[in-house]
This record gives C-alpha cells, sequence and structure tokens, in this order.
C-alpha cells in the first residue's frame, strides 16, 4: 500500500496544453437536435389540429421525423425489412432514424445517447440543476443500483419478443389499420390529455433526475438499453494511459454513469454514453482519450462530423429514394384523427 502510494506521489502531471472544446461542442449537437425535435413536435401538433378542426386552423404538412418517437414501429419495419427486402409504405422514417441511431451507436459508442436523444439532453440539464442547487448528486446503493438497472433489459426483451414473435403479415396489417396508421397521434394525445396518475409519474421522474444522474436513462430507457448492447461491439472506447495518469480520479468523478474510468485502461461498459465528461476534465496531457483502433484519437469536431454525417447520410438517403414520407391520403387523416381515442390496439 505504501509502495503504491509513494509511486502515486512521485508522478510528475504535465499539463494539457490545448484547449478543451469537447463538451461546448457536444452541447451544441444535443441542443441542435432538441430544437429540431421541438420544431417537428410543434409542426405534428398542427398538422393533428388542422384535421381535429375539420381544416378550420392553420395547415401543416405532417413531419416525417416524428416517426423517431415510434421506437416499436420501427423495429417491426426493421423486421419486415430485413425479412422481405421490402421498405415498408407506413412509418417508414421512423426505421430510418432507428438505422442511422444504431450505426451511430456502432461506430461511436452509445452516443446517441451522450449527444442526440433529447430526453437524454434534458435528463442531463436536470441532475446538473439538482447539483448546482444541492452540491450533489446522490446515487443509489450498489444493490439498488444493479437491480433498477435490469428493468431497461427487461422492458427492452418484452418489445423484442413481441416483435421477433409476430409475423410480417400481422405486422402489416397492424401498421396499416387504423390504429398504425394514426399511432403518432395517440402518442401525442397520451401526453396532452394526461390523466393523474400519468402526470404523477411524469412528475416523479422529473424529480428523480434532478437527484440522481440520468434516472431515466439509466434504470428504465429500453431505447438506451438497446444502444448499449450495439454500442458494445463499437470500435470507439475511452481510452486511458497508465503512463502519463497522475491518478487524480478526476474522470471517475464527472462520469454521469459512474464508472470506473480511473482504474482501467480501457472502458468497454455498455453504459458509456461517449460524452467525453471524463476526457474533458482530465488534467494531464495524452493520460485520457475517446480513441478508435490503433489508438487513434478521436476529437470531439470529429465525433460530432462522424455522427452528423451518419444521421444526415441515412436520412438523406431515405428521402432521395422516395422513402422517407408516409403516403396517407388527407382524406384518411380526417376521417380517422379526429376519432383517435376510439381506436384501440388490436
Amino acid at each position: 500500500m505504501r509502495a503504491t502510494t509513494a509511486l502515486k506521489l512521485r508522478k510528475r502531471l504535465i499539463r494539457r496544453s490545448a484547449q478543451e472544446y469537447s463538451q461546448a461542442i457536444r452541447r451544441t449537437v444535443q441542443l441542435l437536435f432538441l430544437a429540431l425535435n421541438v420544431w417537428i413536435g410543434v409542426q405534428f401538433y398542427l398538422f393533428v389540429r388542422y384535421y381535429e378542426s375539420g381544416g378550420t386552423t392553420l395547415y401543416a404538412s405532417r413531419p416525417p421525423g416524428v416517426e423517431g418517437w415510434l421506437p416499436i414501429a420501427s423495429l417491426m419495419n426493421l423486421k419486415v425489412l430485413l425479412l422481405t427486402g421490402v421498405v415498408p409504405r407506413i412509418h417508414p422514417a421512423g426505421m430510418f432514424l432507428l438505422l442511422a441511431f444504431i450505426g451511430v451507436s456502432f461506430l461511436l459508442r452509445k452516443a446517441f445517447c451522450g449527444w442526440l436523444c433529447p430526453v437524454g439532453t434534458i435528463s442531463e440539464y436536470l441532475w446538473k440543476l439538482g447539483r448546482s442547487t444541492f452540491r450533489r448528486n446522490w446515487m443509489m446503493p450498489r444493490w439498488a443500483d444493479i437491480t433498477l438497472r435490469s428493468l431497461k433489459y427487461i422492458l427492452l426483451g418484452l418489445f423484442l419478443y413481441a416483435v421477433v414473435t409476430m409475423p410480417v403479415n400481422a405486422i402489416d396489417a397492424f401498421l396499416g389499420g387504423p390504429y398504425g396508421v394514426i399511432s403518432d397521434v395517440k402518442m401525442l394525445n397520451f401526453f396532452r390529455t394526461l390523466t393523474l396518475a400519468g402526470g404523477l409519474v411524469v412528475a416523479a421522474l422529473v424529480l428523480l433526475s434532478v437527484f440522481y444522474q440520468n434516472f431515466w436513462c439509466r434504470y428504465l430507457c429500453p431505447y438506451g438499453a438497446l444502444m448499449g448492447m450495439i454500442a458494445r461491439f463499437s470500435p470507439a472506447r475511452i481510452r486511458r494511459e497508465p503512463e502519463p495518469c497522475i491518478d487524480c480520479g478526476k474522470c471517475a468523478k464527472a462520469c454521469p454513469s459512474h464508472l470506473a474510468v480511473d482504474r482501467l485502461v480501457t472502458i468497454t461498459s455498455v453504459e458509456c454514453i461517449g460524452c467525453m465528461e471524463c476526457v474533458a476534465v482530465c488534467p494531464a496531457e495524452g493520460a485520457l482519450a475517446l480513441s478508435v483502433p490503433r489508438r487513434k484519437r478521436l476529437p470531439a469536431w470529429a465525433m460530432a462530423a462522424a455522427i452528423a454525417a451518419l444521421f444526415l447520410g441515412v436520412t438523406g438517403y431515405a428521402r432521395v429514394a422516395g422513402y422517407w414520407h408516409t403516403h396517407i391520403p388527407p382524406d384518411v387523416y380526417m376521417r380517422l384523427v379526429p376519432h383517435a381515442d376510439e381506436f384501440s390496439h388490436p
């Protein structure tokens, strides 16, 4: 023990000379994607109100990006594509968004959660609000943390089981039926008409997110669980170089996923969201970096550029190929949207 302590004391700090911009770049990407989702939400609300009012309110076209909020439909469509080679005609944009996010997670760790997800962005600002207000965030006991983290995988397993066991013709019938066509409208109505119980659940999640870092993301989000499982095979890793590292422990304290960055050489955990918070606080030159094979460092600007290229490339292809829009005649929306709450899950 004394020898280890003496070795730590002998390490000389060589301070980083370059300016640290990773978190400013990441926050910019987060806020831009959050703004995009807000714009999609406003446009979709106007679209729904137009048909609810019988065409008397301001018209807005349906934004295909709203399908990104329908992960189950996206998984169903992905299954249809893989088994038949045919791009589904109902909610295809959601499937292409899912493919883009899978690509980001596979190549760049769980960067969808740390860089793009609007829920993750809001969650991050909530726990930072809690830290600035109470000067700390709380941590679950280890046994509770491990138990609660299993919930998102259980939820993911249930969703995957439902999709995997559903035949292709049943998927086509479901998504092509009234419920499937306006499932996005039903999602909006769920939040517009929250019951007291639903409101209390949302309020509890917000409050817990103030006290515990990324409460929803860490314990309950099945989408994040899927991205984490894919990211397990990512070639990008946070890598610590023991020689220049001074064992200050700042990286582990900064990690929102509570990973022991200061005790590992390579971070392979499915909980790593590629946020680079640990890299940002590291004071030692060359001690910590997000790396790709052959230990080539991946700077934050390259990470942002790669995320943008994947996202814009996949969605751009869908647009050019004519797969982006769900082509439903206006008279069908006029007939279904005003009665959305009357359709139940088949």
